[in-house]
């Protein structure tokens, strides 16, 4: 009797609780006169980041950067079609990656309602090293997985053991294979209530593993 081949995808899923928080703060000041604008636009900016880097030295914000700036200027038409005078605009971008969720929410309900921010919404996110440290661990599920159902499958025909003979991340195998799933790392969105209360859902991790065996 020959060897039976038996190719198989494993998989693994485990949910996480975030440790970061990365949040995108904007501020944008249009208005007639270039040079007001964009002195407005500073002064915005320098507030915003004064109040971020009091919260990096309370060790609330990781890290933070500032980074981008736009200054631009169009001339809008108005409802007769009439071109009018010039508006200009400033945009000065900050990031910030918090890691006291409490301080998060605080941040986000003292800048929101200023004039001339945007807030542009908050990423849920594990750290480097925990990410790291659980893509092993899932990797290693999924290749007990994927022995778990190649076994399965010699049990079924009446075959022995199954040895391993490659293993390789999704569609790297020679040959047809299922539909790959990937790794996907992704976080819930934020609630709001009346104060701000910010409520991160957990973070979804999966790996999946492509696996040939053989079995006698």
């Amino acid at each position: 009797m020959s060897s039976l081949e038996i190719v198989v995808r494993g998989n693994a899923r485990e949910v996480y609780e975030p440790e970061l928080a990365r949040v995108r703060v904007a501020v944008n000041i249009s208005g007639g006169q270039r040079e007001a604008v964009y002195r407005q636009a500073v002064e915005v900016h320098a507030r915003v980041t004064a109040a971020v880097g009091e919260l990096a030295e309370r060790s609330a914000v990781r890290e933070w950067t500032s980074q981008s700036v736009w200054v631009s200027s169009h001339r809008p038409y108005n409802r007769d079609g009439q071109l009018q005078d010039p508006v200009y605009s400033t945009d000065i971008g900050v990031d910030a990656t918090f890691v006291d969720f409490d301080e998060l929410g605080r941040f986000v309900d003292r800048w929101a309602v200023e004039p001339g921010v945007d807030v542009g919404g908050v990423r849920w996110a594990l750290g480097e090293d925990s990410r790291r440290r659980h893509q092993v661990e899932l990797r290693r599920l999924a290749v007990d997985d994927a022995v778990a159902k190649a076994q399965a499958y010699a049990d079924a025909v009446g075959r022995g053991p199954v040895v391993a003979t490659q293993l390789a991340d999704p569609d790297m195998l020679s040959g047809p294979t299922p539909t790959p799933r990937g790794m996907v790392l992704a976080g819930a969105p934020m609630d709001s209530g009346p104060q701000l209360d910010l409520r991160p859902g957990d973070i979804e991790m999966t790996v999946a593993v492509d696996a040939r065996f053989v079995a006698e």
